[in-house]
């Protein structure tokens, strides 16, 4: 061996060994070499594929929170989102290269003064609070550079923006035909035929019903069924094999005992001066007149101010000094002045709201229940890699789910998770997460390998063994609803004649009121009305739009879900301006501020069509997890 490593052979061999082992350790830069990492390139600029992965990220949550989980994020969902978000980030690459070019900048001295009229931003004293600022970066866990760079950006967009939107304005006579459009009024003529006034029809015969329920294969088919094994598995379903022992209710009180204690509450009033002997005169006047409204009005007049601070505990009120002044006093009691950096403060102490805490046997079943969901959640991805290994290694679901203590269901369903004879499938999932579970499995591929996939039911692995289409229920099965859907569209057949016959005697002009008259049917003369439902307008709503298209004395005839309505115009009422000056200027502001918005959206499309975008599919389908 010795002799062996002296030789080059050997020293060769190492030199390979430790070549392959440098590879093995920088596989993933090796693999990115001359690989486009970027999900997309804005000119010079790039969007790597860890950032548009978090604005995908954050907007997803965002969409989440607003429908509060009712919508299942599948796939297709995922890369909409992505591609929103992305398209989010191509924007402000487009809009940062504009600033640059046009040069605009955006002083220091103009951000600070920008962040001192930020309300949001200010103190007890009306003015900029660092400590407020301080929380609001903390809260979102941002840095003051970031923070001043995403300002500076923004106030750099809005030159931009305002630029463009400067030259947005509504002409008057835009604005006036608009609104003489808006507030125009019409009288008519109204019919109505409802189908449950139309006569009893004559009792079809079987050649009929044969025809119908063939014409109409569709209302009398079955649904389509999947006979599917499903498998479950949730929090809730392992909380009862998880123990909790005395000790884990005692550390868990432990760690949690501010959630137990509800904090003694006080309200507090404080007028804040700029100096200790104004403070020390209002401390005075106050101990002898307990008025607020008297002691705002004297601290006003000394150039101070007093306010309600409201019911706080000592964790709410701003500085540590006023809580400390504030829960030494009894109630009604008036403090000395308090210095902070404010200024002089004189507080006094209103109602005293007691504090209280429960004790651990008061909320022992409560903790205990959270202990074991919060084990049981982690029992429970546990076992999803274990089902999937499981599964992946050859197991059917039936074993995969009599192995790992599964839910586990196999039936016959339709879409709305009932079974051929009507019953309710119990698919053992809560009813709040049914029906996203139903749009799982119908959506499944037919014999495509089970999966366990995380949902709002926890994790549902589902097995598509046979899809049953539609098909057309035999006549005898169906004859009852047949027969009803026969006499209902007759019923409807014999008002639209009706209706088409007085929409003829319109067009070979007669007035709908003496048509429907000579055929004893009744007409109600409606109007003045507007073009808005509601508010009193007696035109049913899905007639007006139909109605407001009339022209002259025109008639149209109109279908609505249970009876059929023919409408003529009587006359229109144009709108006085005159009397409508404030109405105009709302009108004329409202146009302009929508024109401006779309001189913006196509000033920033312009700027993307000349920015050359260049996206990678590819990685978009990354950046959305698909």
């Amino acid at each position: 061996m010795r002799r062996l490593a002296g030789t080059w052979f050997a020293k060769l061999l190492f030199v390979l060994l430790i070549l392959s082992f440098a590879v093995w350790g920088i596989e993933d830069m090796l693999r990115n070499i001359g690989r486009d990492t970027a999900v997309a390139r804005i000119g010079s600029d790039s969007i790597e594929v860890e950032e548009a992965q978090e604005a995908a990220r954050r907007e997803l949550q965002r969409i989440q929170r607003q429908l509060q989980g009712r919508m299942e994020m599948d796939a297709r969902i995922r890369r909409a989102v992505a591609e929103q978000a992305l398209e989010g980030l191509v924007l402000d690459r487009v809009l940062r290269q504009e600033q640059g070019r046009m040069r605009i900048v955006v002083p220091d001295d103009v951000v600070r003064d920008y962040i001192f009229q930020i309300p949001g931003f200010a103190g007890l004293d009306g003015r900029f609070s660092r400590e407020t600022f301080n929380n609001f970066l903390r809260s979102n866990d941002m840095t003051e550079a970031r923070f001043l760079d995403l300002l500076r950006t923004d106030l750099g967009r809005q030159q931009l923006s305002g630029a463009v939107r400067a030259g947005a304005a509504a002409p008057d006579a835009l604005a006036r035909r608009m609104l003489a459009w808006t507030m125009e009024r019409r009288t008519a003529t109204l019919v109505e035929l409802p189908f449950a006034d139309a006569p009893e029809p004559e009792a079809p015969s079987e050649a009929q019903l044969a025809r119908y329920h063939e014409n109409n294969a569709r209302q009398f088919s079955t649904p389509e069924y999947r006979d599917v094994a499903l498998a479950t598995l949730n929090a809730a379903r392992l909380m009862a094999e998880v123990e909790v022992s005395e000790r884990d209710l005692e550390d868990g009180y432990a760690a949690n005992r501010a959630r137990y204690e509800t904090p003694e509450k006080r309200e507090v009033f404080q007028a804040l001066m700029q100096d200790e002997a104004a403070a020390q005169a209002i401390a005075t006047q106050w101990a002898a007149d307990a008025d607020f409204a008297v002691i705002e009005a004297a601290a006003r007049a000394a150039g101070g101010l007093a306010t309600p601070l409201g019911l706080s505990t000592r964790a709410e009120l701003p500085l540590p000094a006023l809580a400390e002044a504030a829960f030494a006093l009894p109630p009604g009691g008036i403090s000395a002045p308090v210095r902070t950096p404010f200024g002089w403060h004189v507080l006094r102490v209103g109602t005293i709201e007691l504090g209280a805490q429960r004790s651990l046997d008061e909320v022992r079943a409560e903790l205990r229940a959270e202990i074991q969901a919060e084990r049981a959640a982690d029992l429970a991805f546990e076992r999803v890699n274990r089902v999937e290994d499981a599964l992946a290694g050859g197991a059917s679901l039936a074993e995969a789910a009599r192995r790992y203590s599964l839910g586990y269901v196999e039936a016959r369903l339709d879409a709305t998770g009932r079974a051929p004879d009507g019953t309710e499938v119990d698919l053992g999932l809560a009813p709040a997460v049914r029906p996203a579970a139903l749009r799982a499995i119908f959506t499944a591929e037919r014999g495509a390998a089970p999966r366990l996939q995380e949902g709002e039911w926890g994790f549902l692995a589902v097995d598509v063994r046979e899809v049953t289409p539609p098909a057309l229920r035999p006549l005898e099965t169906v004859r009852e609803q047949v027969v009803a859907g026969f006499l209902t569209a007759a019923r409807r057949r014999w008002q639209e004649e009706r209706a088409a016959a007085l929409l003829a005697a319109t067009r070979a002009g007669q007035t709908l009121a003496a048509a429907a008259e000579a055929a004893q049917i009744t007409a109600e003369e409606l109007g003045p009305f507007g073009r808005e439902a509601g508010g009193g307008n007696p035109m049913p709503r899905d007639l007006l739009a139909p109605v407001f298209e009339l022209r002259g004395n025109a008639a149209t005839m109109i279908e609505r879900p249970l009876s059929f309505a023919v409408v003529q115009l009587l006359g229109v009422t144009p709108a006085d301006l005159s009397a409508e000056t404030e109405a105009l200027t709302t009108l004329r502001g409202e146009t302009a501020q929508a024109m401006a918005e779309d001189f913006e959206a196509q000033y920033q499309a312009a700027l993307r069509a000349r920015a050359n975008v260049r996206i990678n599919p590819r990685l978009v389908e990354q950046m959305a997890g698909n």
